[in-house]
């Protein structure tokens, strides 16, 4: 199953990790989110890599055609320097089709730009490129099928420290309460299509406003609840936290390294109890539950970094 990812972003709110990098390009230890989101498809079977490229397509380019295999994998050096054994690689299966999409392209315009190399799929993965997380992606997918639906995106419960206010028509308050306990769910960037996608779109238009509009109303469209590790480099601040995470190996997303039990966000058609895993450190679980349910009327679209002279990325 080819995977679409959407390569276009400056990442202008993390710019203090780089000025003049693309943000799929920022690094977590010593390689670029781009690369642990690929790792992490590639764990699950899906090798054949769409980058759809945008601001600084070319050092994207450069780096895998200049990919330095002993920077994450065990080698023997012999003969004074001059040979290399490498224990294992990375991405030797690995296919990547590099695709210049343009720099202001909305995430819908990147879409339609690489509809010619998804000639002949019925069903493929997308992905912003700035999000990871420790979800067991044959598990979605097998849901996904299994609904014959055209859409499909994951959803998480905002990982934010404010309360949510609901209010009264004369400035009353009727409740407040930490944002993580409401039944407010955000889009991940997580996305499987099925090739149908493309009768849902059109010219100009960004992804996840007009095309999948038409997909509710035609009651095309999923919503995967996924209450694990999912988190965004959006701010500097994200990138210090997966830095730290990284550092003291308690990285969720390298499921290709942890022996990880499927954590599946709900099944069919009773109430599911699930894990909450915060971003930062703390393992502690407690149970939540939510109602079974595709409607999107409770859902917040998140949408990319703005690009230059864009609406979206």
């Amino acid at each position: 199953m080819k995977v679409v990812i959407f390569c276009g972003g400056l990442g202008m709110r993390l710019r203090e990790a780089g000025d003049d990098i693309p943000k799929p390009m920022v690094t977590i230890g010593h390689r670029p989110i781009l690369w642990h989101l690929m790792k992490y498809y590639a764990h699950y079977g899906h090798t054949d890599f769409i980058l759809c490229l945008g601001y600084r397509g070319d050092v994207i380019k450069k780096y895998f055609l200049n990919y330095e295999e002993t920077s994450s994998n065990d080698f023997v050096l012999s003969g004074g320097g001059r040979e290399i054994e490498l224990m294992n690689r990375d991405i030797s299966d690995w296919r990547i089709t590099f695709a210049d999409t343009g720099v202001n392209a909305n995430i819908g315009q990147r879409l339609m730009a690489v509809k010619k190399y998804l000639s002949g799929e019925e069903v493929f993965l997308a992905n912003y490129a700035d999000g990871l997380t420790d979800m067991h992606l044959p598990s979605v997918i097998e849901r996904f099928e299994s609904r014959g639906k055209i859409g499909n995106f994951v959803s998480i419960r905002p990982n934010l420290s404010f309360h949510a206010v609901s209010g009264l028509p004369d400035g009353g308050v009727r409740e407040i309460k930490p944002v993580r306990e409401t039944d407010l769910r955000i889009n991940t960037g997580f996305f499987m299509f099925r090739s149908e996608i493309f009768d849902y779109m059109r010219a100009g238009e960004e992804l996840v406003e007009e095309p999948f509009q038409r997909l509710i109303e035609a009651d095309q469209l999923l919503a995967y609840p996924y209450e694990g590790f999912t988190a965004s480099m959006d701010t500097f601040k994200d990138k210090q936290r997966f830095d730290e995470l990284y550092t003291k190996g308690k990285a969720p997303w390298e499921v290709w390294l942890n022996d990880v039990s499927p954590t599946v966000g709900f099944s069919d058609p009773a109430l599911k109890t699930a894990s909450v895993q915060p971003l930062v450190n703390s393992r502690e679980k407690s149970a939540v539950k939510f109602p079974v349910g595709d409607a999107l009327g409770l859902l917040n679209l998140r949408s990319p970094e703005t690009p230059i002279g864009s609406t979206a990325q």
